[in-house]
């Protein structure tokens, strides 16, 4: 089961993709629980890794019908 503190983050930046605004996850597990979440809700993001975690990005056509 994962930590409430992971989900709760989870949301706030999935959230925060809906609005057009762009999201940072720091850890592995993070990143891999967005990824779900992104898929899930047919978000369209880019994914832009670097050595301290990955950023997501929407598009500017962020969620399709």
């Amino acid at each position: 089961m994962l930590p409430i503190n992971l989900r709760r983050m989870r949301d706030e930046k999935i959230e925060q993709l809906k609005k057009g605004n762009n999201a940072f996850a720091e850890t592995d597990e993070l990143i891999r629980l967005m990824k779900r979440a992104i898929d899930k809700e047919c978000l369209h993001v880019e994914l832009d890794k670097t050595d301290a975690g990955c950023w997501f990005i929407p598009m500017s056509n962020s969620k399709t019908s």
